[in-house]
């Protein structure tokens, strides 16, 4: 099955999303990001997702208040092909089962996300924060793991205590490709990918990657690793838009998975473009 063949009703992107720019709320757009430093709405996403015959998202937050979650939710509300909503919340609260109670009676909020990326080592260890997982995972909703390479054996041993908890990973990890340690990344994540409750974004690698000079060739081992190590059915498809923009077109971002999963299977592939989203996020039968 090409991707012209491919029905547009089940290609989701796993992974995008929105904001009105304010520099004061999204502090981590550095200079360096200039590029992303203003407006990102449904509007201009529709077309590009049109053109590549992607039928769905889910809108994943970008910064980590309640209010935006809410936004995301109210344009979830009015824009169809926004399946879905990672929104946050903050699981540390002492009445987070009210919290929880709250988000969880929007249909459109299919999962949870922390930037743990940018908390200290250890975080997930930590009471507080287990606690709220241990309540998220009462209510259904997944948890979306961000983080960066090293914090791999640290996201290991927290899904690991919870077993019943649905996890997606985010971007592979973040591996340092402009640093190298490709070999402790991808004994970390086959640490990982051997819990069945985790799952795996193919997202996030053209920004990991140098900007300008990223090549498919370059980026295919950790792929490759991916989809060694998770399988075909715990994989999905992610552009990080509008993040991606900075190394690569949606179109471009959209090619490499595309070309990675070239020789797999037409059931293979159609998991990896949007039926594996739609079993985590969206609770529908994989078959």
């Amino acid at each position: 099955m090409s991707a012209a063949n491919e029905s547009s009703a089940h290609v989701i992107d796993a992974h995008q999303h929105f904001w009105r720019y304010e520099p004061s709320r999204y502090g981590w757009i550095d200079g360096s990001m200039a590029a992303l430093a203003h407006d990102f709405l449904p509007g201009d996403l529709e077309d590009e997702l049109r053109a590549e015959g992607v039928g769905g998202t889910i809108a994943v937050q970008a910064r980590q208040d309640t209010e935006e979650t809410g936004w995301l939710i109210e344009l979830a509300n009015t824009q169809p092909f926004i399946r879905g909503v990672v929104g946050w919340i903050d699981l540390r609260a002492r009445d987070i089962e009210r919290q929880l109670e709250r988000v969880g009676q929007e249909p459109c909020v299919v999962g949870i996300r922390h930037v743990v990326q940018a908390e200290p080592e250890g975080f997930l260890d930590g009471s507080g924060f287990r606690h709220g997982i241990a309540a998220l995972a009462r209510v259904g909703l997944v948890y979306d793991i961000l983080i960066y390479a090293r914090q791999l054996p640290e996201a290991t041993r927290f899904a690991a205590a919870f077993p019943a908890q649905r996890f997606v990973l985010d971007h592979l990890g973040k591996p340092d490709i402009r640093g190298g340690g490709f070999e402790s990344w991808r004994r970390d994540i086959r640490g990982l990918a051997a819990l069945p409750n985790v799952w795996c974004k193919l997202s996030g690698l053209v920004t990991e990657a140098d900007w300008r000079t990223w090549t498919p060739a370059g980026l295919r081992p950790y792929l490759d690793t991916a989809l060694e190590a998770f399988g075909p059915s715990r994989l999905m498809f992610g552009s990080d838009w509008p993040v991606c923009t900075l190394g690569a077109t949606y179109r471009q971002t959209l090619a490499l998975v595309r070309e990675a999963i070239a020789e797999y299977s037409d059931e293979e592939r159609a998991r990896i473009m949007g039926r594996t989203a739609e079993h985590v996020y969206l609770r529908m039968n994989e078959s």
